[in-house]
């Protein structure tokens, strides 16, 4: 094996990437620790790898997140120094929104900044992550009481260059019925509503299963107006049929006969919020939003997804107690499936992130037909064209406002942006180029 993969928090999007990198990229072995505790993992990663990673003449290329302590690493193991090293920035710490300040805290972003010396290439996943770090060490170095190094930055940024990260997109057809309606413009224009539907989506109360709230698609009305249509080429956004698990699930459900009903069209708003669990997404805000619609009685539907870990801000179990009557799922998603159904049957995506530096998730919601509300920071200016990106909390409040009183502007809604350049059909030439040496004689 002439890659080898290290990742000391393997969970998440951090996961997802050596997933990917080991399935479709050749001779790659990969070493991971557990997502949990990522304090320790920071800390402490390099003395495990030094004594579970075998050596091996084979090894040309070291690929590791910015998790580990790549210096650590290579002074405990000179033999993985002599390879290329090429370290991946999912995020950074000196920008990391901290709760409570310690001088602890200053280890994880100097543990990056040494890494970054060592490395042979230093790649991130936006432009905002890069240039937040670059232009953040001298600050960051300012914290050392006397004896400062200079010009990192400077030594750093040669090395440096952006690699968004790669999403293998489901295929969303997997989500729609097998024979569907054909790509007409009159389905554009209606995007699920009227006689060009086949399908609706059921509230929570009629729903019995817990994993993906999809519901049965047998008794489709076969009147004028409403026949299946042998399948055609299909929009990803408009003409977003709900599926089902399978006709035997436990949660199926019969349609109404009149699917171009008003039921249909006035089915409450679907909201999901696909974060991890923890505070630097920032939660609190997510659900204050959420109460203050259900104090104003608007009516809406909401999915809170999102890995879970060690540690859960209190505000899950609050709000889930205040929000139940909304809730259709409440919990991580184990499977891909499961996950992109429920993205797919949502109509908005939010964000309300303090930290974040590409947004796998929600891009990832967007591909499967969600309109995206984000913080106008951090790296969604670069990833979202303006009309997704809101300035303040109220902003988000009436926007969402707006979209519960008429969910019909977002069901019918084109998205104006492009996902593609994040998929793995766009980024895997980079990444096997990335991953690829000619043979050294000193190794």
């Amino acid at each position: 094996m002439s890659v080898l993969l290290i990742e000391a928090f393997y969970g998440g999007s951090h996961k997802q990437l050596m997933d990917l990198l080991q399935e479709e990229i050749r001779n790659c072995v990969l070493f991971t620790l557990p997502a949990k505790k990522w304090h320790w993992r920071a800390r402490t990663a390099a003395p495990y790898f030094m004594q579970n990673v075998p050596a091996s003449a084979d090894y040309r290329i070291l690929f590791a997140s910015s998790v580990l302590n790549l210096t650590e690493l290579v002074a405990l193991r000179p033999d993985l120094g002599k390879l290329k090293k090429i370290l991946y920035f999912h995020e950074n710490q000196l920008t990391y929104p901290v709760q409570k300040c310690q001088e602890r805290d200053f280890q994880y972003g100097y543990n990056q900044i040494l890494s970054c010396l060592v490395a042979d290439i230093v790649a991130f996943n936006s432009a905002y992550n890069m240039e937040s770090f670059l232009t953040s060490i001298g600050k960051f170095m300012k914290l050392m009481p006397d004896h400062r190094p200079k010009h990192l930055e400077k030594l750093i940024r040669p090395k440096c260059q952006v690699l968004y990260f790669p999403i293998k997109f489901p295929d969303v057809s997997r989500f729609m019925l097998k024979n569907t309606l054909s790509h007409t413009k009159e389905g554009l224009d209606a995007k699920g509503i009227g006689g060009t539907s086949l399908l609706m989506e059921m509230p929570f109360q009629e729903q019995k299963c817990e994993t993906a709230n999809i519901i049965n698609i047998n008794n489709l009305d076969q009147r004028p107006g409403h026949q299946k249509v042998e399948s055609g080429d299909c929009c990803p956004w408009p003409e977003r049929q709900h599926l089902c698990q399978g006709e035997g699930s436990q949660c199926a459900t019969p349609l109404g006969h009149n699917v171009g009903s008003l039921q249909y069209q006035q089915r409450p708003l679907h909201i999901v919020w696909p974060h991890r669990w923890e505070h630097d997404k920032d939660p609190e805000s997510f659900f204050k939003v959420l109460m203050k619609l259900k104090k104003m009685e608007l009516n809406f539907h909401v999915s809170v997804l999102g890995e879970a870990f060690t540690d859960v801000p209190d505000i899950f179990s609050e709000a889930k107690k205040t929000l139940e009557s909304s809730v259709l799922h409440w919990g991580y998603l184990p499977s891909k499936d499961d996950y992109f159904q429920v993205l797919y049957m949502a109509d908005v995506v939010v964000s309300t992130a303090k930290h974040e530096f590409f947004g796998v998730a929600m891009i990832e919601a967007v591909h499967c037909g969600c309109y995206p509300l984000c913080p106008n920071a951090l790296v969604y200016p670069e990833i979202f064209p303006a009309e997704y990106l809101y300035s303040t909390p109220e902003q988000l409040i009436k926007r969402l406002q707006n979209f519960c009183k008429r969910p019909e502007i977002v069901r019918k809604h084109l998205y104006k942006g492009e996902t593609s350049q994040f998929s793995w059909a766009a980024l895997h030439g980079k990444f096997r180029s990335l991953l690829t040496t000619e043979p050294r004689e000193d190794l």
